[in-house]
């Protein structure tokens, strides 16, 4: 996994290296304008030629100071340069200050209530990148409106997030940003929190990270935060297990005839996902259409909360999934209950594990349960169920189940942002999962997974991994799907959350545009060949 910073985060690496003696600021200053004009040329080819004319935007902070260094190197290359400056000198940072006077050497600095002329080839918004913590200045939002306004083919690049962003949290503060959108976002290090969730992901543009030479990491490992990358290979591949259900037993409960679809999209992507066996748990009126679709999956009837005990007695069934199709009732409420008190065998410790199993001498842990959908609607209705969530569980809300399992903490979520670092998804998910006490995956293009320790993971349909076709009835079901299957090979819920959405994304990029809920399963194979598996 790719590892996602703070600005605090960002800054301690920063400190931490130059007190190490490993490089100086000026050095680091250096190498974050340098990589920004190496990734606008990479960006846009055509500006190598030295007849173009580009406007630098430089703040008071050291966002600033890599605009002076980009700045000095475009003028170097033979370019044009109108820099403007909002703050004072005396206000900069020392490193800041010295690029301030360097680019002096070369040329003017003038003051933001200028406007710069016509014909500009390039903006480069250096105004506050990650140390913004307030509403824009009006000078600021004047002079980019002017610009934008009466742009020509004007390519726009912002250092580090669009000025007007929280990087933290990818929330606009106050009323606006200072453009609309940037068309390329240079980063350094390592990408931010913001480029990947709310407004931040939306108007970043193509999203590059440039090197700046740090080795140093971060001393306190307390409230990282990662980028879902390519998921295990090792634990997601089959070893020569001994039979099926040392892959585990997956059982998914359907809702009655008529609505039983989404539980056989989730049935087909817990086996394609790789559960030994998978079992479609329905009221006694499902039973014929679902064996007129199903031929893999086994079915058993289950008529109530005492059937469905009954039918957890078979105790190689190792992971639950609960909702999708599922109803809203009192015969529901109750399954819940039962799900949830539940205890099965001890589960494998991975993919292909054999006979290996942990707990042993621990007693029977409860079962691994995915709650989604309708399942979610039932715990906000019912307080004593939604205490009874445990470590097992996984929690799949979207926007609007959050809001009802969680109001209060979506309602922190949705109010204004007027100052940094501002309320972001990642804090929201973070304290659902602390507060439900499990795994929470709250799903959208910007998916955050979270478990009670504060440990959190990204996955992001967004940038070269964007999949606006995977917004398709169902597609939420298969998820589901893929999350109780891993579950059932033995993966933590954590691990199988943010493996299951990796995959899934994956999917639906290898199938492309017109895929619809049925499709994503299928695709699995494709994209297990394509691992290498």
């Amino acid at each position: 996994m790719t590892e996602l910073l703070t600005a605090a985060q960002m800054r301690a690496i920063e400190a931490a290296a130059i007190a190490s003696g490993e490089v100086t600021g000026l050095e680091l200053m250096e190498r974050a304008g340098r990589g920004v004009v190496e990734a606008v040329f990479e960006e846009w080819p055509e500006l190598k030629a030295t007849s173009h004319r580009a406007v630098v935007l430089c703040g008071p902070g050291n966002n600033g100071g890599d605009g002076f260094v980009v700045a000095r190197l475009l003028k170097e290359w033979g370019w044009e340069v109108e820099v403007f400056l909002y703050g004072t000198l005396e206000r900069m940072p020392p490193d800041a200050s010295v690029n301030y006077e360097r680019w002096r050497g070369m040329g003017e600095v003038k003051p933001l209530k200028g406007r710069s002329g016509a014909n500009v080839d390039l903006f480069v918004d250096a105004l506050f990148g990650t140390g913004f913590v307030r509403e824009l200045p009006t000078e600021a939002t004047g002079f980019a409106d002017h610009l934008f306004k009466t742009r020509g083919e004007t390519f726009f690049v912002s250092v580090d997030i669009l000025s007007g962003i929280c990087s933290d949290s990818g929330r606009l503060v106050g009323k606006r940003a200072l453009l609309p959108y940037a068309e390329l976002t240079v980063t350094f290090h390592r990408s931010k929190l913001g480029h990947y969730i709310a407004d931040g992901v939306r108007d970043s543009g193509t999203l590059r990270v440039a090197s700046i030479g740090l080795e140093a990491g971060l001393r306190d490992h307390s409230g990282r935060a990662f980028l879902v990358s390519e998921p295990p290979k090792p634990r997601l591949g089959k070893s020569l297990a001994k039979h099926k259900y040392s892959h585990g037993h997956a059982l998914i409960l359907s809702g009655h005839s008529g609505r039983g679809g989404a539980a056989r999209l989730a049935a087909r992507g817990s086996l394609r996902i790789g559960a030994g066996v998978v079992t479609v748990g329905c009221p006694l009126d499902a039973i014929p259409e679902h064996a007129a679709r199903l031929d893999a999956v086994m079915l058993r009837g289950v008529a109530d909360r005492a059937a469905f005990a009954g039918v957890l007695e078979v105790r190689r069934i190792n992971a639950l999934c609960l909702g999708p199709g599922m109803g809203v009732g009192a015969r529901e409420a109750g399954l819940v209950a039962v799900a949830l008190e539940s205890r099965g065998t001890p589960r494998p410790t991975g993919a292909g594990a054999g006979g290996n199993t942990e707990n042993v001498g621990r007693g029977v842990p409860r079962r691994p349960v995915v709650l989604d959908a309708d399942a979610l609607t039932i715990l906000s209705q019912h307080p004593d169920l939604f205490a009874a969530l445990h470590e097992g569980c996984v929690l799949t809300p979207h926007a609007g189940e959050f809001a009802r399992l969680f109001p209060d903490i979506a309602e922190k979520l949705s109010a204004p942002a007027t100052k940094g670092p501002a309320y972001s998804k990642v804090d929201a998910t973070r304290g659902a999962a602390a507060r439900a006490g499990c795994v929470v995956l709250y799903k959208g293009p910007d998916t955050v997974i979270a478990d009670p320790s504060g440990r959190c993971a990204f996955n992001s349909a967004h940038y070269d991994r964007a999949a606006p076709w995977l917004a398709t009835a169902g597609s939420g079901d298969v998820l589901a799907g893929f999350i109780t299957g891993l579950l059932a090979r033995g993966f933590s819920p954590f691990d199988a959350a943010c493996t299951a959405a990796w995959l899934h994304v994956e999917c639906a990029l290898s199938f492309g545009p017109g895929l619809i809920a049925e499709d994503l399963p299928e695709e699995l194979p494709k994209v297990f060949r394509a691992l290498g598996m």
